[in-house]
């Protein structure tokens, strides 16, 4: 006969539990985007919640107060969050490169809604962060990153969470770094190929000042542009994997910034 013991101190541990999980959950991405239901990303919540108390070694959580046992959960809330957001802002490259390369191709003033995030992206940028988001699909990423939330739990038990203002603050500063230097060297060949373009284009004013350079320049900019996209398109698993390289070590930053 099997007998299962539940009690309300249980009840309070599964709920820490469930709140780092939940906040996870909605942060990182594939997980975070808007089309995946909302009783799905709580129904895998949950799920993961009920496997990780069932592996996890029983904590006695300690307080006197309702208030107290407020910051306990809010502490857990915040350190799933900074560890979703390990994964998270390594996304934002991929905008960071759109914007970047639609900025010389002349697509900047083109906009529309990504149903995914619901916010205002370029066109170039959409294509990357679909691209990159079936590779992170296809390559298994996404094991890792549920593999690291619950590896999480080693490093940082449940209310062991420590924020430290200064360690965070070195990881933000150290991600800017690598996040204006990964973003660029994705784009660069877009980059690169307008620059030359450009000085082209100057030498061809000079030589002929009787050709309207703006109307030429604009329309060469954009076959151009396309051009060297989708040339360069079988570079994105190396991409890919330069930025799946940084959302490790922002992830593993910021677990050890929580210790």
């Amino acid at each position: 006969m099997v007998s299962v013991e539940f009690n309300y101190a249980d009840l309070e541990y599964f709920l820490m539990i469930l709140m780092r999980v939940a906040a996870f959950v909605y942060v990182v991405p594939f997980f975070s985007m808007s089309h995946v239901p909302r009783r799905y990303r709580v129904v895998l919540s949950v799920v993961m919640s009920v496997v990780l108390y069932g592996v996890l070694p029983r904590q006695e959580i300690l307080y006197d107060t309702v208030f107290e046992y407020t910051v306990i959960v809010a502490k857990e809330f915040l350190a799933g969050i900074l560890i979703g957001m390990g994964v998270n802002l390594c996304s934002t490259i991929l905008a960071l490169t759109g914007t970047i390369a639609d900025m010389e191709v002349g697509f900047s003033m083109v906009t529309l809604m990504d149903p995914a995030t619901r916010q205002q992206t370029t066109i170039t940028s959409t294509l990357y962060q679909n691209m990159i988001m079936l590779i992170l699909i296809i390559s298994g990423m996404y094991q890792y990153i549920i593999g690291a939330l619950a590896e999480s739990y080693e490093l940082i038990p449940v209310y062991g969470a420590n924020f430290d203002a200064a360690k965070l603050l070195n990881v933000a500063a150290r991600f800017m770094g690598e996040y204006i230097s990964i973003g660029f060297r994705i784009c660069l060949p877009i980059f690169a190929a307008i620059l030359m373009l450009n000085a082209v284009l100057g030498i061809l004013a000079k030589v002929a000042p009787q050709m309207n350079m703006f109307a030429v320049g604009l329309q060469l900019k954009i076959i151009v542009g396309l051009g060297i996209i989708f040339l360069t398109l079988f570079l994105l698993p190396t991409a890919a994997d330069m930025i799946f390289t940084e959302a490790r070590r922002m992830t593993v930053a910021f677990v050890e910034a929580l210790m």
